[in-house]
């Protein structure tokens, strides 16, 4: 709705304009009623109209003081004078103060209805072209920071850009300036994906709040983008600003771990690379700010990590061979309890190493899931293998990155046991619906082994396992329980009875059927018939 506003210190006049118009149908509403000059400023101040109607003389200012008054305030103001023909030329004279229309008394209906529909379309099209504006230039803005984000996201992943004060001013619109850049990550480690998108957003949005916060000031230029939960960036700024950064960066880390508990079960780290006096040395920057946050996994989360580590020599134990060759082993027999102690091997190894560094253990511990995954018949493996690599991501320490490798192996061992299990019932079940089906005949395990595709020394040890029985017995216990039930449910005798459960030889009948049940077939049937 568009808000209006009546000035004139006539009431009479204030009512008729009121009840001349429909003010709903029009898509507006009177918001206020001043009757003196001054009254009106000030109200047009606080309530901002669209459409001011006033008449041209008030008491406590003149009509051009009033309107030169309201529309310093409000330059878009739209206003309708009201005159008589004595105040003619006066009225002429606002209009060149950017009054938008004049209606002469008495006031016509129809002109002022036309009137307000005319400043009506101006104020509409004015707020159009105003949103307009605003959204393209929002859609510039995003382009550019979409732009800036992808420059980042393309040096950390290692591309190749050439890079400059003048490319990265020209094509990338930074404000870069001559000094010093540096690359810096902050890393967000736990169940994040226990998190809601929404929760995820929010932890998000507060790492960017506090890095606008703490960091940007202190930087010519700054920028950064989000690969899974880690906040990749560069900062460019003066040398004499180095010591600012750094306090500053401290300073964001901890008031985010300070907060962490509003979040759930997270934690934040920071690195930062090697502070670089040209662009073109910015990618070493970025790498090595991606290793130098590997070591929070051995020293500890909850820190601004800095300074690259030496070369490592926890290759020399040749633990992925060794790691490869007793897994295999555990994947052969499908055993998760081997598979833990293989863990639990390559974990004591390296405790007992003299120096490891952060990022020889994490690309151990992703090499060896990436092994594991390679040894088994899976469908959609680089799936898996990235969904793997996304756990390690947001391990924060060495016990959490094992664990991840210890979840991977578990849950596909133990589908695998599953799928044993699954392949090694189907037979027993088909087994024993054909035992039920024929056990009145003169039926063999070889026969029953057969029928079901496997071997008789493998059929038995598989029903044994299953059945905690051996065929024979089982057999024998099916055929028992299907006499003593027609021994109670019918007055067939015994020797026909002898032959619907399988036995042609009534005396084996009888001496089986006491020895199952401790009374022979005419007593049990006295006794339960």
């Amino acid at each position: 709705m568009l808000k209006v506003m009546i000035a004139d210190d006539e009431e009479r006049i204030c009512k008729l304009i009121q009840a001349l118009v429909d003010w709903d149908s029009m898509g507006m509403e009177v918001a206020g009623i001043a009757h003196n000059g001054l009254e009106a400023i000030e109200m047009a101040k606080s309530l901002r109209p669209e459409i001011l109607i006033t008449d041209i003389q008030m008491p406590g200012c003149s009509g051009l003081e009033l309107i030169e008054a309201v529309k310093k305030s409000n330059e878009t103001l739209e206003i309708i004078i009201i005159s008589g023909y004595a105040h003619f030329e006066y009225a002429q004279r606002a209009i060149k103060f950017g009054v938008g229309d004049y209606l002469l008394k008495p006031i016509n209906k129809s002109e002022l209805h036309a009137t307000l529909q005319k400043l009506k379309g101006r104020v509409t099209e004015r707020k159009e072209s105003a949103t307009d504006m605003q959204q393209l230039l929002q859609k510039s803005e995003n382009d550019i920071r979409r732009l800036q984000e992808g420059l980042m996201g393309q040096l950390a992943e290692g591309r190749e850009i050439p890079l400059s004060l003048e490319t990265m001013r020209s094509e990338y619109y930074l404000r870069v300036e001559c000094g010093l850049f540096q690359a810096f990550r902050i890393q967000i480690d736990g169940k994040t994906e226990e998190m809601s998108e929404s929760g995820m957003t929010i932890v998000m949005d507060k790492v960017r709040n506090m890095l606008e916060r703490n960091l940007h000031p202190r930087c010519c230029e700054m920028i950064f983008y989000w690969k899974n939960t880690a906040c990749i960036g560069m900062m460019n700024y003066k040398e004499s600003k180095r010591q600012e950064i750094k306090r500053s960066l401290k300073d964001c880390l901890n008031q985010l771990e300070a907060q962490k508990n509003l979040y759930g079960p997270i934690t934040f780290s920071a690195s930062v690379g090697s502070a670089v006096g040209k662009p073109e040395d910015l990618p070493l920057s970025i790498r090595e700010a991606a290793v130098i946050i590997q070591e929070r996994l051995l020293r500890g989360t909850g820190r601004v990590l800095d300074g690259a580590p030496a070369e490592g020599r926890l290759h020399e134990q040749n633990l992925l061979e060794k790691y490869l060759r007793l897994m295999t082993h555990a994947i052969e027999v499908i055993s998760v309890e081997e598979a833990d102690a293989v863990i639990d091997q390559i974990k004591s190894s390296i405790e007992g190493a003299k120096t490891v560094y952060g990022y020889e253990l994490s690309e151990l511990v992703r090499s060896c899931g990436h092994l594991f995954l390679s040894q088994l018949e899976l469908a959609g493996r680089e799936q898996e293998i990235q969904r793997f690599e996304e756990r390690c991501e947001r391990c924060g320490s060495m016990e959490e990155l094992f664990g991840a490798l210890r979840a991977l192996q578990r849950s596909h061992l133990e589908e695998l046991e599953k799928k044993r299990e699954e392949t090694s019932i189907r037979p027993i079940r088909q087994a024993k619906q054909y035992i039920q089906n024929h056990f009145s005949e003169q039926i063999t395990m070889e026969e029953v082994s057969s029928v079901v595709g496997l071997s008789s020394a493998y059929f038995s040890v598989l029903f044994k396992k299953s059945e905690g029985e051996g065929f024979a017995r089982y057999l024998i216990n099916l055929r028992m329980e299907e006499a003593k039930r027609l021994l109670r449910e019918s007055n067939i005798p015994a020797a026909e009875i002898c032959r619907k459960v399988g036995y042609n030889d009534l005396k084996h009948f009888t001496h089986t059927f006491e020895k199952a049940t401790g009374v022979k077939p005419a007593t049990y049937r006295k006794l339960y018939g």
